[in-house]
């Protein structure tokens, strides 16, 4: 009974924050809500017995993802003055989509027949880092790859979409050759010119 009421609380704030992540106005607030969504995905992995998938959850997204994520906006000027209306509510594609999504999803779950009766022996997180390096290391290489791939291809977009570094070196290439003007000399005073007599 403990455990489905602390399941409801965690589905809830789920539910609530991945709606804050896709209404909120604010970019940065919008990052904080799904550093929030993804922490609370990795307490839903606890409570259904996943700790490994809680671990990556918290280190790879919450810890990793999430801090590149907010470093991005926040370095990068994004959220000056960036505000997104939300009057409008979903049009009905989205409705439409979302619960053809819950349709599939439901289907498949109900759907689902007992797994077969085998004792559970549980996977320590040894083994499974033993089984990422050995049977799964080219797949766990080629993903490795991909991420990096996936990143840089992000930033080169970032970079050819932002106009601001061309337009603040344009001026100063365009100005020539800058050079050095002393400034006038001062004005002899009436005290100068009596010592001087």
């Amino acid at each position: 009974m403990i455990e489905q009421i602390a399941f409801g609380l965690v589905a809830a704030v789920l539910i609530y924050s991945a709606l804050r992540v896709v209404s909120d106005g604010n970019l940065v607030h919008t990052v904080l809500w799904l550093g929030v969504l993804l922490a609370t995905t990795a307490a839903a992995y606890v409570l259904l017995g996943a700790p490994f998938l809680a671990t990556i959850q918290l280190i790879l997204y919450t810890g990793g993802a999430l801090t590149l994520m907010l470093f991005g906006v926040m370095l990068t000027g994004r959220h000056a003055g960036v505000t997104v209306p939300n009057d409008s509510r979903p049009g009905g594609g989205a409705l439409i989509l979302a619960a053809g999504m819950f349709g599939v999803l439901a289907a498949a779950i109900m759907g689902t027949k007992g797994l077969p009766a085998s004792p559970y022996v549980p996977v320590s997180t040894r083994a499974l880092g033993a089984s990422f390096l050995t049977e799964h290391l080219l797949a766990f290489e080629v993903l490795s790859i991909l991420l990096l791939v996936a990143m840089v291809g992000a930033i080169v977009i970032a970079r050819k979409s932002d106009p601001a570094p061309a337009a603040e070196d344009a001026p100063a290439a365009n100005a020539g050759p800058v050079h050095a003007v002393a400034p006038p000399a001062p004005a002899p005073t009436h005290a100068s010119n009596e010592v001087a007599s």
